[in-house]
């Protein structure tokens, strides 16, 4: 049996696949690995952020993006929004266990992309030498 057949053995008898168009896996695969989701994801494996340290983390994100982010991936059961009754109002957000196993599996493909980002740079250089695009 191949790699990639071990692998996928017995997810036919999963109850849902994120081929299937109506599959509520997809809409939750899209939250994970768009790209704030997964930066959102990432920055909160180091710990519990409040949210302007969360948006300081994951540079470049909206206040609006960041919220409606936050919003799907706590939906999604991935993160939990904790607010505090004080003044001012203090809201944190952590992992849930789920949320945590996800952002693990995120990050070994982040540090996987990190390290080979000098082969992707070099694939691009080569990819515009040959067509006179870059």
């Amino acid at each position: 049996m191949t790699t990639t057949q071990e692998s996928t053995e017995g997810l036919d008898s999963l109850p849902y696949s994120v081929f299937a168009k109506a599959c509520p896996s997809r809409g939750t695969l899209e939250h994970v690995t768009g790209r704030w989701g997964g930066l959102t994801l990432g920055a909160l494996y180091e710990g519990s952020l409040r949210f302007n340290e969360l948006r300081r983390r994951v540079d470049g994100v909206s206040e609006k993006m960041l919220s409606q982010t936050l919003h799907a991936l706590e939906r999604d059961g991935l993160v939990h929004r904790e607010a505090q009754p004080t003044n001012p109002p203090r809201v944190d957000y952590e992992l849930t266990p789920l949320g945590r196993g996800v952002a693990e599996r995120l990050l070994t493909l982040i540090h996987f992309v990190e390290g080979r980002m000098d082969d992707v740079l070099e694939a691009r250089r080569r990819y515009d030498e040959t067509r006179g695009t870059g």
